[in-house]
């Protein structure tokens, strides 16, 4: 049983590093080099594209990853007699926020301000947007880092009284 956790572990860490990864590349790759290319409105779309999906990518492996997660913090609890809410359950609950936020909140409020309706500039709004997916890559690259780490073996309880 305990050679299946560790698969899983490995499985989990490799999903968040890839899923940090396009994250990173969307950031650091895709949407510079598109804005270089071609003229911003075009750029912006593209962006927006890549966004999108990179956004419905989050949710599905939010939603996978939530019920291992949960299971992983229930038995934790159960052995240890702490939260079932852990630090990963946590980062997933983060990563599906900043999600939702960041894509469908600030987004919506972007396309409004730029056909002039609301009460915060585009730009405004744009630097939000960033700040969020930032926060989100953060707590992916965390999450990565986390799953990474060696598993620690329950400590045994001793009946021996401490001096």
């Amino acid at each position: 049983m305990l050679g299946m956790e560790k698969n899983r572990s490995r499985l989990a860490a490799l999903v968040c590093g890839v899923w940090a990864g396009v994250l990173l590349g969307i950031a650091l790759l895709g949407t510079p080099a598109g804005f270089a290319q071609v003229p911003a409105d075009v750029a912006g779309k593209i962006a927006g594209r890549m966004l999108t999906r990179e956004a419905w990518l989050s949710i599905a492996l939010c939603v996978l990853l939530f019920p291992w997660v949960r299971r992983q913090a229930r038995i934790a609890a159960a052995s240890a007699g702490g939260s079932v809410l852990s630090a990963n359950v946590l980062l997933v609950l983060g990563a599906l926020f900043c999600t939702v936020f960041g894509h469908f909140g600030v987004r919506s409020a972007m396309d409004a301000a730029r056909a002039g309706q609301g009460h915060w500039s585009f730009g405004t709004l744009h630097a939000v947007s960033v700040g969020v997916f930032g926060v989100k890559t953060l707590v992916v690259l965390a999450l990565a880092w986390r799953f990474s780490a060696p598993a620690v073996a329950p400590r045994a309880v001793s009946s021996s009284p401490s001096s």
